[in-house]
């Protein structure tokens, strides 16, 4: 599983930005990164992920766990969802499918 080499909140862009080591350039919009969060409080436990819509979602924060996922703390004072690696892969994937489904 390919992990961040570099991450980047582009407060301009209202983004988060990981360079990955397989040299994958992502971009999540805030929005979507809050709307997937994946913790329980959010998503319940039925394993069905559900899009949470929050109005204008900012990061205040943004911490490492272990070497496997990244912890996002929100202005809103949201901070328990933990997106591993491979969410972040599969959230990155969905978008790009997303956008090209626009045209």
């Amino acid at each position: 599983m390919p992990i961040p080499r570099l991450i980047i909140p582009v407060e301009e862009d209202q983004l988060l930005r990981i360079l990955w080591d397989d040299d994958l350039l992502a971009d999540y919009p805030l929005s979507y990164l809050r709307g997937w969060c994946p913790c329980a409080a959010c998503q319940g436990h039925s394993g069905e992920r559900h899009f949470i819509k929050a109005d204008n979602p900012q990061l205040s924060a943004i911490n490492m766990v272990g070497n496997y996922a990244l912890s996002p703390r929100w202005t809103d004072g949201h901070e328990t969802g933990i997106y591993t690696f491979e969410y972040l892969r599969t959230l990155s994937e969905q978008l790009a499918s997303e956008n090209a489904a626009k045209g």
